[in-house]
């Protein structure tokens, strides 16, 4: 089991206005230092991230973590359209634009590596690097959706996470036991306290579930990615299967690397701190 303990919180939060929302920011590290665009997942926050920013600010790059859209309580709309992958990419740019960061290191983790896919393909002069953990170009998992049966079989849980009414109340009931499930014995159970802060309430559970039911067919429809990038993800994902971690690379046309992590599950930042920033250090240094 994991060991309840976990590195210190971050203290430097800021409320950062981007358009009609305001998002809660985690900041740490020098103000000139190099910044990392940390984007958490599903159903976390940017405490995920608690035992890897040390790790880079220590090296000197500015570390800048946000509570995404649905999860900051001040950028959390009622419609499920908007969370379309579009308004979020446009919610990082936001952030790096009020902190003055003009281009960034970026690493998603979940949902959060949709967005940084996106982000990538889209607007790649605005990403340095890319590390994206646990899910590979979004591509890259329509074809394993399509023709791999294993990542069918793992990728069951979206479509109940897309049934409005019965995926929030699963997840609340009992004292939320099946939100905390979720995790195993792989995160700290004070850390996973931590994200119920944020989604342990009907409308911030169904805030964060809309992302899956914001869905569309376009999302997974991207270009190839041209900026240097790693990819790292856990042998034991029970959510991401081999066959599409495999062929991410076949999406990526600028210098790539992929690093499997064997015997690592789902929630790497957590399960293995000191590896993922490692990675994160070494390409941001090349």
């Amino acid at each position: 089991m994991t060991d309840t303990h976990t590195p210190a919180p971050f203290t430097d939060i800021r409320r950062i206005p981007v358009g009609e929302h305001t998002f809660d920011v985690a900041v740490a590290g020098p103000e000139d230092g190099e910044p990392v665009l940390l984007l958490h997942g599903f159903p976390e926050s940017y405490d995920e991230w608690r035992a890897v920013a040390p790790l880079l600010t220590a090296a000197g790059l500015r570390v800048i973590a946000p509570d995404q859209r649905g999860y900051s309580p001040g950028a959390r709309p009622s419609s499920v359209e908007d969370y379309r992958i579009d308004r979020l990419v446009a919610d990082a740019l936001g952030i790096l634009d009020r902190l003055g960061a003009g281009r960034a290191h970026v690493v998603g983790h979940d949902w959060g590596a949709s967005v940084a896919w996106t982000l990538a393909a889209r607007h790649p002069g605005r990403v340095a690097t890319l590390i994206a953990v646990s899910v590979p170009h979004l591509a890259a998992f329509r074809s394993a959706l399509k023709n791999d049966p294993d990542q069918r079989r793992k990728s069951q849980y979206m479509q109940v996470f897309r049934e409005e009414g019965r995926a929030e109340e699963a997840l609340l009931a009992d004292d939320a036991r099946r939100f905390r499930d979720v995790f195993g014995d792989a995160v700290p159970r004070d850390l996973i306290d931590a994200h119920l802060r944020r989604l342990g309430t009907p409308e911030g559970i169904v805030a964060a579930l809309n992302w899956y039911r914001a869905m569309t067919p376009e999302m997974s429809q991207l270009p190839p990615v041209d900026v240097p990038t790693t990819y790292v993800w856990g042998t034991d994902d029970v959510a991401l299967g081999r066959t599409g971690a495999e062929a991410c690379g076949e999406y990526v046309t600028a210098d790539y690397l992929f690093v499997p992590l064997e015997g690592i599950g789902h929630w790497i930042p957590e399960e293995a701190p000191a590896r993922l920033a490692t990675e994160i250090l070494a390409r941001a240094r090349q």
